[in-house]
């Protein structure tokens, strides 16, 4: 069995097309997208109609929650995740809306042993991040909780392996918004052999200029910008506080 693993696509287009280009070509068996599709990214609608049109299956992410249940700061307009969730709910209608607010917070894919567990975060709260990094006897449980030979535990936007024994967990990166260092998005490929589990990262490059341009257009913080230009912030990559947004209509749409 081979599955396609995307993560945290964040409303970029271009990304998510040349991510599922490239799996499309990798004999999959399924695709699971593993939360944070949309938010941070100026195409939402178009890039739920995608994840649907290819049949990816998709789990909930913090962002993805947020705009589907209208979850912000009570202070509007006060950070770089606000001003972009309330621009995404701006955009988007209620088939859209209906199609978030079904997303799960996490999908098991039976493998030869065990199973593959997925969740953004984890398994119960999208907000909350799991260290990869924790000692084995702190990991193992989930585990053992799960039946999972595998676990995907997304969000950190970095792809990260580790095995703990025969046992596999990782996080894939970041389609549209990476944040190792260099620009493109983020894939992995889980291989179910005879052998035991195997994963293949991949970076693919995308027009990063044309989601730039999209995001200047709608009047995105210029620091997510050149995130997207550079995959990552630097230090005194901070919006300010009185940074506002154009409502005006999603590009691409």
């Amino acid at each position: 069995m081979r599955i396609g693993i995307l993560s945290d696509i964040h409303a970029n287009l271009p990304a998510l097309a040349a991510a599922l280009g490239w799996l499309s070509k990798q004999q999959l068996d399924a695709i699971v997208a593993v939360g944070d599709i949309v938010g941070y990214g100026p195409h939402p609608k178009p890039v739920i109609r995608m994840l649907q049109r290819f049949n990816v299956h998709c789990i909930g992410g913090g962002s993805d929650m947020r705009v589907a249940f209208r979850v912000l700061s009570s202070a509007p307009r006060s950070s770089i995740s606000d001003l972009t969730l309330r621009w995404t709910i701006a955009q988007l209608e209620e088939p859209e809306i209906a199609f978030l607010k079904g997303l799960r917070y996490r999908h098991r894919v039976p493998l030869g042993r065990g199973q593959l567990m997925a969740f953004h975060g984890t398994p119960e709260d999208p907000e909350v991040k799991i260290d990869l990094e924790l000692p084995a006897a702190d990991l193992l449980p989930l585990f053992e909780r799960f039946d999972a030979s595998c676990i995907v535990a997304s969000g950190s936007h970095l792809p990260f392996q580790r095995w703990l024994g025969d046992r596999l967990i990782f996080d894939p990166g970041s389609v549209g918004l990476s944040l190792g260092g260099a620009p493109g998005a983020d894939v992995a490929v889980l291989e179910d052999t005879p052998q035991g589990l195997k994963v293949q990262f991949k970076k693919l490059p995308y027009d990063t200029e044309w989601v730039a341009q999209d995001m200047a257009l709608v009047g995105f913080p210029p620091p997510l910008i050149e995130a997207i230009r550079q995959g990552s912030f630097t230090p005194s990559d901070q919006p300010a506080s009185n940074a506002t947004i154009e409502w005006v209509p999603a590009v691409h749409g």
